[in-house]
């Protein structure tokens, strides 16, 4: 028996023509549609074998997510298999997706007959000759590399016990990096499908719209919207045809939490998906994935292919007389299709651009049909929510945040990667117990969470729980989940800068405030560290601060006035810059000065004479003859010459120039 679609014996009748209600159940206990030893062992054998618990050969398993490839998980692989053939070694080779530990790929586990699972990270190819060797042939630890076992090894310290793993509660991302994504045999022998199993069989939709309700499980693609409401209002829409749509538009700087779930467990976000369809009515679903994920949308195309193969999605599935058709729609990348009405938009073929709400999308939405859209993460919890029953998921979390919350932790933090915690997890407790805090000794200086549409918070709010309520109060989102890390060097009008030349490149433009409002605001935040104004005279102050409070009164005006909550929340970026940064924007603006040393017109290049050696290095180098001096002699830079290359700091030998 090679899967479970197989027949085991004459007896068996699990085929896609003639399915068997209870195929989910034969596959986790034994065939139902007959009782027979041989077939039982044959079932159970091949879940132990799926489960890696089983084997009678070695098992390579490598990290092939995206973040695992761009280390060079691919030539891991092939030198590997070159290395195999050459000391004749059988062994198994098999592709996970992302663990979340992103800063240590390429990872690749061992796993020996009778023995625990060990994780090696930082495995390259030239390791790969004396990793073999130690692991396969010698069958000892390489200790160079060890990251941690997935058991109780004697000696191998346990994954749980490693810092980057001991703080997080994994339920969203529990397979990612552990089951092969691209077997749906995995996914099965591991639990897979048995929540959908658990709905078609034994609950009503309302029944299941309860349970979610009861479980306090919240959207975790923006303002936290709870699901069960979202759910509750399509099904009680009267309408021949209902849709279910999967947002999986990850479009925000520093967030990569959705394709690495779909490249690492995407059968677990098509459970999620058919649980919701089945509770709403919904017959058809689309995962809308931006084109820049050419790896997650293979890999769920692949796995709605093998579902429909298993019989799992279609018409009919497992003769319950529910079905449903999964697409997946390609967008080009416009990070205003994150909002549901915009996406819809995209979907029946127009220019993704937000429509006034009401109707929401519950009522009228795709093609004017009842329409719930949920994101990837949200989905992905949907399977547990029904296996450990609302109660016990209520109980993870804070008092109105349940659950987990899944981010993409990046930027100035030694720990890099996708992490998983109770909701109410302090930021402190991700940045330093998790991330590892900041490397090269530096300071610890703000955390961006929500990506263009959040907040920068500074140190003196780190304590803050990670919740829905709690990140508003301190001007920040939940948002989809990106956590940027920043250090000293890190300017934070530069910040506002980035972030608002993002959101006004990426506006649709529909509506005033936003297409006007963010680019008048960006117009500002690049005055800020110009030197001269456009006829070269010097800004005066008067007009300096008048730009700041013509600042603060446009970032009000558009978040009060736009359209859709991506307009509303453009402003957040500034507004918590100058809630938390404000001496920092007064520094640029009265003092001329950048403290971070980001905003190079405004700092100015100064040589030490009593240091300076004349030597003329940073005259020759210096592009626009803004230093004098005779040779032998101290120099000097003609400040109104000079454009702040800083060619000159970088190769004076004596350290004779001083940055101001």
């Amino acid at each position: 028996m090679k899967d479970f679609n197989q027949l085991c014996c004459e007896k068996c009748w699990h085929t896609t023509d003639k399915p068997c209600e209870h195929f989910i159940q034969c596959c986790t206990e034994g065939p139902l549609c007959h009782h027979d030893d041989k077939c039982e062992h044959e079932i159970t054998s091949l879940r132990k074998r799926l489960k890696y618990e089983e084997h009678d050969k070695p098992i390579i398993m490598i990290g092939m997510g995206t973040c695992g490839l761009a280390s060079g998980a691919a030539k891991v692989k092939e030198a590997i298999e070159a290395e195999l053939k050459k000391l004749n070694i059988e062994a198994t080779i098999e592709g996970t997706g992302c663990i979340g530990y992103c800063a240590v790929e390429p990872i690749v586990d061992i796993k020996l007959p009778g023995k625990d699972r060990i994780s090696y990270q930082e495995i390259t190819v030239k390791d790969v000759a004396r990793f073999i060797k130690t692991t396969l042939v010698d069958k000892e630890v390489y200790k160079e590399k060890i990251l941690g076992s997935h058991g109780k090894s004697n000696g191998v310290i346990s994954l749980k016990q490693v810092p980057f793993f001991e703080h997080q509660q994994k339920i969203v991302l529990a397979n990612c990096g552990v089951v092969n994504p691209d077997s749906i045999d995995a996914y099965l022998a591991n639990g897979g499908f048995k929540a959908f199993d658990k709905v078609l069989r034994l609950m009503k939709q309302e029944e299941v719209i309860k349970e979610v309700l009861d479980a306090g499980l919240r959207g975790r693609g923006g303002g936290g919207f709870p699901t069960g409401k979202k759910w509750e209002l399509a099904l009680k829409q009267q309408s021949e045809q209902k849709y279910l749509i999967c947002n999986a538009d990850e479009g925000d700087p520093g967030a990569f939490m959705d394709r690495s779930l779909l490249e690492s467990d995407p059968y677990r976000v098509i459970e999620g998906m058919m649980i919701a369809a089945y509770a709403i009515g919904a017959s058809v679903a689309y995962i809308y994935c931006r084109a820049e994920y050419p790896l997650a949308i293979e890999r769920l195309l692949n796995s709605i292919a093998k579902c429909e193969e298993y019989g799992i999605l279609g018409d009919n599935i497992l003769t319950s007389g529910f079905s449903l058709h999964i697409k997946i729609k390609k967008g080009a990348g416009a990070f205003v299709c994150g909002e549901e009405t915009a996406l819809i938009g995209s979907i029946e073929g127009k220019r993704g651009m937000p429509k006034p709400r009401p109707p929401y999308p519950s009522i009228a939405g795709l093609f004017g049909k009842p329409t719930v859209i949920n994101n990837v993460e949200t989905y992905a919890n949907v399977p547990p929510v029904i296996m450990m029953g609302a109660q016990k998921f209520a109980s993870i979390g804070t008092a109105k945040s349940k659950g987990t919350k899944v981010f993409a932790l990046s930027g100035n933090v030694k720990n890099t990667g996708l992490v998983e915690v109770p909701m109410g997890t302090t930021l402190r407790d991700v940045v330093f117990k998790i991330g590892g805090g900041i490397p090269d000794k530096k300071e610890f200086k703000a955390v961006q969470i929500g990506g263009p549409s959040g907040g920068c918070l500074p140190e003196s709010v780190i304590d803050t729980p990670v919740d829905y309520e709690s990140l508003k109060e301190v001007g920040a989102m939940m948002g989809s989940g990106g956590f940027v890390v920043m250090d000293q060097e890190t300017c934070m009008v530069d910040v506002a800068k980035y972030f608002l030349t993002f959101i006004q490149e990426e506006s649709c433009g529909k509506c005033v405030p936003c297409r006007e409002g963010t680019k008048r605001m960006l117009e500002i935040i690049e005055r800020i560290p110009k030197r001269y104004g456009k006829d070269g005279t010097k800004l005066d102050q008067l007009q300096r601060f008048k730009g700041m409070i013509h600042l603060q009164r446009l970032a009000d005006v558009i978040r009060d006035t736009s359209l859709c909550g991506l307009g509303q929340s453009a402003p957040n970026p500034v507004l918590s810059g100058l809630r938390y940064f404000r001496h920092e924007y007064e520094e640029h603006l009265y003092d001329r000065k950048c403290s971070s040393g980001v905003c190079k017109e405004l700092l100015t290049f100064v040589i030490d004479n009593e240091i300076c050696s004349g030597c003329g290095l940073c005259v020759k180098k210096c592009a626009v003859d803004a230093i004098v001096g005779e040779k032998g002699q101290a120099h000097y830079i003609l400040d109104e010459k000079c454009v702040k290359c800083g060619m000159c700091y970088e190769v004076c030998r004596s350290e004779a120039i001083n940055i101001n």
